[in-house]
């Protein structure tokens, strides 16, 4: 689950990790008398879960009331590479001295923690490593050890931070550390990480993402998961107890295990298409499943055809192919779908639907045939 800003910050003061003042607005007024509370100059921004914001717009520096109000404005409901701005944050501007970069995730082949440390701020991760890998800092932390003071102050040492900021760098790195840990989070990210004019060290930005896994650990996630934005289509997918991500093109995809899924993202991709999801319906294909997995990609307009990826290991494909065929008996289809059957009694399953197939029911012996039959048939 990945938090808004501002959600983020809240996180990270749990854990005593300075964050500017400000409050949270859904109106104009509101973000005038968080501004007024904040104090002058305020920063006015946006609150959606995408990067880019201060180039888009979304981000505003105002000097009085009357510029708050303009800008909250001008960036409520303002699209922003997507998403609607439905909330903003609004914080006393910090006067920046340097800009830092810091971060927490798993290094998962390492089966050990990652931290990501450095003095050039303000700019994606990415680019920096890109540009100029050195100039991050990488610290592995084993987790049954875990990061303590004097780690952090060799640490903030080698990212070659101004000395001025070390001391309380080195401070707010373990909290970060704590927070990432005992907070349940996959990443905890600072970008940037600033030192004031006036000398002081703080989170002037927060992207937290929370390990969805430890959620009953965590009863008070729950009024995270009331302000998410759900893909509609994954709402109802997962309402229907289906492993479901919707992506933007248009051949719809079903296939049963999450390797197999993938693979067939992979070749419709080879032979020039784009997936509108992936969808791994798992062991049970049964007509239930199917009808299930069906209606939810019939339910995506932007689906023109959809390829069934069906290969029958301890799942039988002629309990696979019965299933498609009472699915069709109650779901009705918008998309032709092309059937590739393979595996467990697989010439079974294909004599089942031998009478059934048409120009919008089609079969194809392979996976690459099936995907270059479902492209073509997507336009």
């Amino acid at each position: 689950m990945d938090l808004y800003e501002y959600q983020g910050k809240q996180y990270f003061a749990r854990f005593g990790i300075p964050t500017s003042p400000g409050g949270v607005a859904d109106t104009v007024e509101e973000a005038v008398a968080q501004a007024d509370a904040a104090a002058y100059p305020v920063v006015v921004k946006a609150q959606v879960k995408v990067g880019g914001r201060g180039k888009a717009g979304g981000i505003k520096l105002a000097a009085d009331a009357e510029e708050a109000r303009r800008h909250a404005e001008a960036i409520l409901g303002m699209d922003i590479k997507g998403h609607t701005v439905h909330r903003l944050w609004v914080e006393h501007a910090s006067d920046i001295a340097r800009e830092y970069y810091a971060s927490f995730t798993l290094d998962r082949p390492n089966k050990l923690h990652l931290g990501m440390l450095s003095a050039e701020g303000g700019v994606e991760i990415e680019e920096v490593a890109a540009t100029n890998p050195g100039a991050i800092a990488r610290l592995h932390v084993d987790p049954v050890k875990g990061l303590d003071l004097a780690a952090a102050r060799r640490w903030v040492a080698e990212a070659e931070l101004d000395q001025e900021a070390r001391p309380q760098a080195a401070e707010l790195l373990v909290k970060l550390y704590t927070c990432y840990v005992e907070g349940d989070c996959d990443l905890a990210e600072i970008n940037p990480l600033i030192l004031t004019t006036e000398g002081r060290v703080h989170a002037l930005d927060a992207k937290v993402t929370l390990d969805d896994n430890a959620a009953f650990r965590h009863p008070e996630w729950e009024e995270y998961a009331a302000t998410e934005t759900e893909d509609p289509r994954e709402k109802m997918a997962k309402e229907k107890g289906l492993n479901y991500i919707g992506l933007d093109g248009s051949v719809g995809i079903i296939a049963n295990g999450a390797g197999l899924a993938m693979s067939t993202l992979d070749v419709v991709n080879q032979v020039g298409g784009r997936a509108a999801n992936f969808l791994d319906i798992g062991g049970g294909a049964n007509a239930d499943v199917m009808a299930a997995a069906l209606e939810v990609i019939n339910a995506d307009p932007a689906v023109r055809s959809i390829l069934v990826n069906i290969f029958g290991g301890i799942t039988r494909v002629d309990e696979v192919a019965n299933g498609v065929v009472a699915a069709l008996e109650r779901v009705e289809i918008r998309s032709p779908i092309v059937l590739r059957l393979d595996g467990t009694n697989a010439e079974a399953g294909r004599r089942i639907l031998a009478p059934r197939l048409s120009d919008r029911l089609v079969a194809e012996p392979t996976m690459l045939d099936a995907a270059r039959r479902a492209v073509a048939l997507a336009g």
